[in-house]
């Protein structure tokens, strides 16, 4: 008898068990459940690139990142509509210290989309401080922009499509 009553109690608990409501579902008609929350993305405080070259892809792919919404990953097309290069210096922090256009075809909105995806992308990854020289790291980068007015940096572009 003793052990048809552990064994009842043991069936109940099981059930029991069974009987729970998944996490996803919500306790009660009406009540809202807690919303788990994902934190955000945050931005990279400091490149971990050792070289020149290795700051100027991980910059290039954070501007991009920033401006995801006017940038394009296929192939650059054959014939572009502008190639705007641009002359920029940064410091220690990652800040814009100055900025302007080295070449331009006069394309006056690819040159402001190229400056304005420049300034509001930063701050930027801070480069590693040996790059760094009398507070600033100057660089220059390449923004090829398709008929469709996106664009890709150089440092990150595919091959350009042939004719």
């Amino acid at each position: 008898m003793m052990q048809r009553s552990k064994l009842g109690l043991f069936l109940l608990c099981l059930l029991a068990g069974c009987a729970s409501r998944p996490l996803d579902e919500p306790s009660k008609p009406g009540v809202p459940q807690e919303v788990k929350k994902t934190p955000a993305p945050t931005k990279s405080t400091s490149s971990s690139a050792f070289t020149l070259n290795g700051y100027k892809k991980d910059l290039a792919q954070h501007i991009s990142r920033e401006n995801a919404s006017s940038t394009y990953s296929d192939r650059p097309q054959a014939l572009l509509r502008a190639v705007i290069v641009v002359k920029f210096a940064i410091n220690a922090d990652g800040k814009l210290l100055s900025s302007e256009l080295m070449r331009t075809n006069h394309d006056q909105a690819a040159e402001k989309t190229a400056l304005a995806s420049l300034r509001g992308s930063a701050p930027y990854p801070k480069p590693a401080s040996y790059l760094v020289k009398n507070g600033r790291l100057e660089l220059i980068e390449t923004w090829l922009f398709n008929d469709d007015g996106r664009f890709q940096l150089r440092t990150i572009a595919l091959p350009q499509e042939s004719d």
